[in-house]
C-alpha cells in the first residue's frame, strides 16, 4: 500500500473520530481490509478478580456470556518474527473467537491492516489525554496482548498509565531478556483457552503514582497532547501518572551532582547529593534499581524502594520503605544543578527546578481491593510455574551463579 493511501486511510479516521460515536460501525457491506476508528467500538467487557486460596494470585473471570470483546495487541518493533507472530495470534483468536475485535497502535496498524482478513480499529492520535472519559484504550480495551520483551511490557502498561483500572495483561516472551513475560508464544492457544474458559490466574504488579506541583499548581509533564502539557489540572484534581518500574529524576547532562532533598510523610529524611534517586516499585527492583544496587524484592511485597544514582557519600544506602509512605524530591537550594530530568519507566516526563516537588506514594495505598490497582498480568498454569519470579531469577540474571560455571538447569 503507498504511502498517499496509507496518508488517506488516516486523515479519514480523523474525521471519524471529531465526533466520538455512540453507535456501532460494524457493517458486513464494508470492506475488510480497512482501518475503522476506536471509536465505532463496544465499550470494554470488565472482568471481575477473585482471590485465589493461597491469596497470591487471583482468578479472573469474564461475565456469563460475556468474554473479552476487544483486543490492544502491543508488538517489538522491527523484529519481522515478532510482526509474523502477532499476525499469526490476531487470525487465531478472530476465527476461533468471532466476536473479538482487534485494536492496534497506529503505526502498526498502517503497516498490518492489510495483511489481516478482517478490520483493525486504531486511532490517529499519536498522544491521548490523560482523563479515562475522552482515551479510547482506556474505554474500548478489555485485554491487553505483548508480543516482544519487558520493553513492549512496560509500553503496553504506559498506555494506561493515568487510570487506577487496568485490562489484564497477556504477554508472550519474544524480546531479549523476557524477565516479566512468562508464556511462551507457541502456548498461545492454552493462553486464550484459559482466558475464555475463566481459568486464568492473575498475578497482580503493584504501580507508583507520581505527582508533580509547583506550589499549589499540579504539573502534567510533557507525556500529554499540548492542551495538557502544563498548567494547573484542577481544583484538588487527583491526577497523577502511574509507573509499573519507576520514576527517578537525574542531573542529565547538568555536569554538576544534584543535591536533593528527600522527605517521606513530611518528614525530612535526607540531602541526597547524587547523581539522581531511583524511586522503584518491586517489579522495577531488578531493573534501573538493580543496576544501581539496589535491592531485589518479590513484586508480591508492598513497598517502594528508594536508590541513590552514583551517591557522593559511601553510607548512603538504598532503602525498603512501605507502600503506604509518601515519598516527596525537592532539588534542594543549594544545588548547582538548577534543573533535573524525570522520567517514568524510561520516558522523559520533563525538567523540575527549585521550587517543584516530585510526589510519589504506593498506588494500593487507596485501591487495596480485589480488582483494583496495579496491572493484572496473566500468569501460567500449573503448579511447578507458581511463582515465575524465582524461575526468571535463577534463569534469567543467574542468582548468585558461581563465577567461571556453567548454567545448568
Amino acid at each position: 500500500m503507498t504511502s498517499a493511501i496509507l496518508r488517506r486511510s488516516l486523515r479519514a479516521l480523523r474525521g471519524l473520530e471529531s465526533q466520538v460515536a455512540t453507535r456501532r460501525a460494524f457493517s458486513t457491506s464494508r470492506p475488510t481490509l480497512e482501518l475503522r476508528s476506536i471509536w465505532d467500538l463496544e465499550n470494554r467487557v470488565d472482568p471481575i478478580y477473585r482471590e485465589c486460596t493461597n491469596k497470591s494470585l487471583e482468578i479472573i473471570r469474564f461475565p456469563e456470556g460475556r468474554p473479552p470483546n476487544n483486543l490492544l495487541l502491543v508488538q517489538k518493533e522491527g523484529m519481522p518474527s515478532v510482526t509474523e507472530a502477532m499476525i499469526e495470534f490476531a487470525k487465531f483468536v478472530t476465527s476461533t473467537y468471532p466476536n473479538t475485535k482487534i485494536i492496534l497502535e497506529p503505526h502498526a496498524a498502517a503497516d498490518l491492516h492489510s495483511s489481516l482478513p478482517f478490520p483493525v480499529y486504531t486511532t490517529s492520535a499519536s498522544k491521548l489525554p490523560p482523563d479515562s472519559s475522552k482515551n479510547p484504550y482506556h474505554l474500548k480495551t478489555s485485554l491487553t496482548v505483548t508480543f516482544g520483551g519487558d520493553g513492549t511490557i512496560l509500553h503496553a502498561a504506559s498506555i494506561f498509565s493515568a487510570t487506577t483500572t487496568v485490562p489484564p495483561l497477556l504477554s508472550f516472551s519474544l524480546g531479549t531478556l523476557g524477565f516479566l513475560g512468562p508464556w511462551q508464544f507457541t502456548d498461545y492457544k492454552k493462553a486464550l483457552d484459559a482466558v475464555w474458559s475463566n481459568n486464568a490466574r492473575v498475578m497482580r504488579r503493584s504501580r507508583i503514582k507520581m505527582q508533580v506541583f509547583d506550589g499549589q499548581k499540579q504539573l502534567s509533564g510533557d507525556l500529554w497532547p499540548a492542551e495538557h502539557q502544563a498548567g494547573e489540572i484542577g481544583p484538588g484534581s487527583d491526577v497523577g501518572v502511574y509507573a509499573m518500574n519507576e520514576v527517578h529524576i537525574h542531573r542529565g547532562r547538568n555536569p554538576h551532582m544534584a543535591v536533593v532533598d528527600v522527605f517521606v510523610d513530611g518528614r525530612l529524611l535526607t540531602e541526597a547529593v547524587a547523581d539522581g534517586i531511583i524511586l522503584s516499585t518491586p517489579t522495577g527492583s531488578t531493573a534501573y534499581s538493580l543496576s544501581s544496587f539496589g535491592s531485589i524484592v518479590h513484586p508480591r511485597v508492598p513497598a517502594i524502594l528508594l536508590t541513590p544514582i552514583c551517591p557522593r557519600s559511601l553510607s548512603f544506602r538504598p532503602l525498603v520503605l512501605p507502600a503506604e509512605a509518601e515519598v516527596a524530591l525537592r532539588l534542594s537550594t543549594k544545588t548547582r544543578c538548577k534543573e533535573v530530568e524525570v522520567s517514568i519507566d524510561g520516558k522523559r516526563w520533563g525538567g523540575v527546578h527549585t521550587s517543584v516537588e516530585v510526589r510519589v506514594s504506593g498506588e494500593m495505598k487507596n485501591n487495596g481491593d480485589i480488582g483494583q490497582g496495579g496491572v493484572p498480568c496473566i500468569w501460567r498454569e500449573g503448579s511447578e510455574h507458581e511463582d515465575e519470579w524465582v524461575s526468571g531469577l535463577n534463569g534469567l540474571l543467574k542468582f548468585n551463579y558461581p563465577f567461571g560455571e556453567e548454567v545448568q538447569f
